[in-house]
């Protein structure tokens, strides 16, 4: 099976070389970048154990394909999902398509085109590009993929096509409680980290800091209980603490994105979760989510 990931950035280019390095066909795919011509290039992987591992990765753009076949691995940014599903929507409808993203509802535009094979991946690796073709990679456990729309292939097959000792990925029957667990701890991460200008661990270093984020998950958790998903305060905060630990002097993705003069995933995460507490008549129960994720927006807009 071949495998195609749409989106250049750290995350897609480390899972590509890990794959590389297992003997399998991976393809990167410019996001956002429609035509070019396909080429090879050398991509570096800097572990946590202090191994380097380095894998010749073709880098080809959307409209040099005129029809994907094999499966379809998108790491690109969330907002862009609706431009990106009418793309796909004449060469990918029957395709498998994993979304390796951040955040709540970004399965609905291809929901909206009746794409055929759709499964949601709730990512638990962190990365950051360093040194021009070198990607830092940290794997904090493997990562679940779940189901969103079937027709033939199996969730076995599709977790078996991408899973790597270097990058792991599991089945998960209920993926979206898994979701809205990482998505709750990404509104924690990507809004408090950026504003504080400080890696992911500080909230295992700081108890000042990891207070601020349970007042986050507080408000959240309130939400999920609404939308139906069963979380309990306590284990989004461990989820936090270990995410915190293990990425310890990692920059998480949105503050990477703000010092790179990039858009934000921000809207899918705090401001989503006011969406749709605004639609339960309950939006003055998640104003600090709401606070932390405008002022990321605002950072963000004045650094594009």
């Amino acid at each position: 099976m071949k495998l195609y990931i749409i989106g250049a950035g750290a995350i897609g280019k480390a899972l590509a070389v890990c794959l590389s390095q297992n003997g399998k066909e991976a393809e990167l795919i410019r996001g956002s970048i429609a035509n070019g011509t396909r080429h090879i290039q050398t991509l570096s992987l800097n572990l946590q154990s202090g191994e380097r591992i380095t894998a010749e990765i073709p880098f080809n753009y959307l409209d040099n394909i005129a029809r994907f076949e094999g499966l379809i691995v998108l790491t690109t940014k969330s907002f862009g999902n609706k431009n990106l599903a009418e793309k796909l929507k004449e060469k990918a409808l029957q395709t498998p398509l994993v979304i390796l993203q951040n955040g709540l509802g970004i399965e609905q535009p291809f929901i909206d085109y009746q794409f055929q094979e759709l499964y949601r991946c709730v990512l638990f690796a962190t990365s950051q590009n360093s040194t021009s073709g070198s990607v830092s990679y940290k794997p904090v456990k493997p990562s679940p993929i779940g189901v969103v729309t079937q027709h033939s292939s199996s969730l076995q097959s599709i977790v078996s096509a991408l899973d790597t000792p270097g990058f792991r990925f599991i089945e998960e029957e209920q993926i979206f409680p898994v979701i809205w667990k990482k998505a709750i701890a990404n509104c924690v991460f990507n809004s408090i980290c950026p504003l504080l200008e400080v890696d992911n661990g500080i909230f295992q270093r700081d108890p000042q800091v990891f207070a601020i984020a349970q007042q986050i998950i507080q408000e959240c958790v309130l939400i999920a209980h609404k939308k139906g998903i069963a979380l309990s305060p306590e284990e989004v905060e461990d989820q936090v603490l270990t995410i915190s630990k293990l990425s310890d002097g990692q920059l998480i993705s949105t503050l990477q994105d703000i010092r790179n003069h990039k858009e934000t995933e921000i809207d899918t995460l705090n401001l989503e979760i006011f969406r749709m507490a605004e639609q339960l008549n309950l939006a003055s129960q998640v104003q600090q989510t709401k606070l932390l994720g405008e002022l990321v927006q605002i950072k963000s807009r004045l650094n594009l």
